[in-house]
């Protein structure tokens, strides 16, 4: 079994910052690609930022210079620093990772955590 909890949510208002976290745990022989998604109400899933195993990042346009995802290998860990928010950005942000278990490898998602940004 592989789980993925995530931690860091919270209310802030415009301008402020939030830290994510996400922590892989279970039968975890190695983790490719990790990242965060968000939904927020009515709206379909989106990634926000992924990195990769080597380091590489990739990021939505609409949080370009205000995000940073990070990772920690050795931790099977998984970071969002969130600065400069704006309430377009209130969403359950979730986290996923590409997880090579002892039993295969498959896609794993964390439970959420709600993020919201008042005006």
């Amino acid at each position: 079994q592989v789980q993925l909890v995530e931690s860091g949510g919270g209310l802030v208002q415009a301008g402020g910052s939030l830290r994510l976290s996400c922590a892989a745990s279970g039968s975890i022989f190695s983790i490719n690609a990790m990242g965060w998604f968000r939904q927020a109400p009515g709206k379909q899933r989106e990634l926000v930022a992924t990195t990769t195993s080597g380091g590489s990042t990739n990021y939505a346009d609409s949080v370009k210079g205000r995000f940073t995802i990070s990772r920690d290998n050795a931790k099977n860990t998984v970071h969002l620093q969130m600065n400069s928010l704006k309430p377009e950005d209130t969403a359950v942000y979730y986290c996923a990772a590409q997880v090579v278990a002892d039993f295969g490898s498959f896609d794993y998602w964390g439970q959420g955590t709600q993020v919201t940004v008042s005006s």
